[in-house]
């Protein structure tokens, strides 16, 4: 029987996990490529024949998405798997246009069928658009769980940007364990917080082998997603988060409405900062799409190191970059405690940009008088000082979910924006998990 040849489109996450857990001992499948986008540098890499498994002793390659329509005619594809998150439903059927086009059969994988299951319970903390509050939430559901007198084990979704023969099955538990793992800034900021409250983060490639090793030291595993992705494991309970600075958006991205849909638990973030109507519209999508879901209302507020800092200073503001580039917010928290503590002037580090952080500004033209803190790896980083360093102000304002003086050295002064997650009134997350 002729196999039937299938490229998968992805971002060196989703896509990997898809294949792992579907095509690779199918025998009467041959994936031909994967494709990437959003990720620096991924494309012209292979994905290694130690993960791809014994039906392909070559690997696997990984082309650039600009290639589809040519891949697909070269390589003779039959079907193309969307697997990739954070984008518009339009975005996917011009996607989908283009592969029928070129003459391919075009699908997506369910979330069901990608999902692995556990033995121990699962929390999963999704959201509908990056950017939302799934690190706060996620900190605050392992808080609670500890204070239970759980053993919790955060797993992250996946991150391979470096070596991925090296990143199968990666465990944090310390600060030495990110810099052996030589993680980028991006990574650091998903583990840090974690590790900080003493919480063991587990992330990495193969999601099978990273579940079976957490669940030998945990009581209960919290997923912790990236984007708006559904869960890699099946949850006990799925948590979604919803933003009212950006009403609508919940029906608008995949696969975002999918964890909608999906989700035991919905919680309506940041009400404390957004349009009271802004907040009406989505409680009104909520209760329409997923009338049985419970709903905790839920704040962010602001914590600055030094006040004094900002007021009437010059304040160049770093903010959490997939927020801004995946989740297209204009501004974020800092941008916000700026403001609030009276800072003369947002300092522009446009003119000032350099190499990647350049075209970054380039590709997302919504963001304004802001730096977003892109580090996807040494050159990245090295870009991202170098921007720093050459912008004139008073204060560098960090707003990122890590102290980035941790990662370079800033000349400048300093100081740092936290956010947690508060609930609002009753139910709270604590009502939910004690049910679990």
């Amino acid at each position: 029987m002729q196999k039937r040849r299938v490229l998968i489109m992805g971002a060196a996450g989703r896509d990997f996990h898809n294949f792992n857990v579907r095509y690779r001992n199918d025998s009467q499948v041959e994936v031909v490529t994967f494709t990437a986008t959003q990720i620096p540098d991924i494309e012209g890499r292979v994905y290694p024949a130690e993960l791809a498994g014994p039906l392909y002793p070559a690997g696997i390659p990984i082309y650039a998405e600009e290639e589809l329509s040519n891949l697909i005619k070269s390589l003779h594809v039959d079907e193309v798997v969307f697997s990739y998150s954070d984008v518009p439903h339009t975005y996917v059927m011009h996607k989908a246009s283009q592969v029928i086009a070129a003459g391919a059969t075009f699908s997506m994988l369910g979330a069901a069928q990608t999902m692995v299951k556990s033995h121990k319970p699962i929390v999963a903390v999704c959201a509908v658009r990056t950017g939302v509050g799934k690190s706060q939430t996620t900190r605050k559901v392992c808080d609670t769980l500890k204070a239970m007198g759980k053993k919790v084990v955060a797993v992250r979704h996946p991150m391979p940007y470096g070596d991925l023969t090296a990143q199968v099955c990666q465990r944090f538990a310390s600060y030495a364990d990110l810099d052996h793992h030589k993680c980028t800034i991006e990574e650091r900021e998903e583990y840090e917080p974690h590790i900080d409250r003493g919480v063991i983060v587990y992330a990495g490639i193969d999601y099978e082998r990273i579940l079976r090793a957490a669940e030998q030291e945990a009581d209960v595993i919290v997923w912790d997603g990236g984007n708006n992705d559904t869960p890699f494991f099946k949850p006990d309970v799925h948590i979604t988060l919803v933003d009212p600075h950006r009403p609508g958006h919940e029906l608008l991205y995949h696969p975002g409405e999918s964890n909608l849909r999906m989700a035991d638990v919905i919680v309506i973030n940041k009400i404390e900062t957004a349009n009271p109507e802004s907040v009406s519209l989505v409680r009104e999508s909520v209760a329409r799409i997923n009338p049985a879901a419970i709903v905790i209302d839920g704040a962010s507020p602001i914590f600055v190191e030094d006040m004094n800092l900002l007021r009437g200073k010059r304040v160049l503001v770093i903010e959490d970059g997939p927020t801004l580039t995946h989740g297209e917010m204009a501004y974020g928290a800092g941008v916000v405690a700026a403001k609030k503590f009276g800072a003369a002037e947002l300092v522009d580090p446009r003119p000032y940009a350099v190499g990647t952080i350049k075209a970054t500004f380039e590709k997302f033209s919504h963001m304004g008088a802001l730096l977003p803190a892109m580090g996807y790896g040494a050159k990245q980083i090295s870009e991202l000082k170098r921007t720093i360093e050459a912008t004139p102000c008073d204060t560098v304002l960090i707003a990122t979910p890590i102290d980035l003086r941790r990662v370079l050295k800033i000349d400048k002064n300093t100081t740092r924006v936290r956010y947690e997650l508060q609930e609002i009134g009753k139910p709270t997350l604590q009502d939910v998990l004690a049910k679990l």
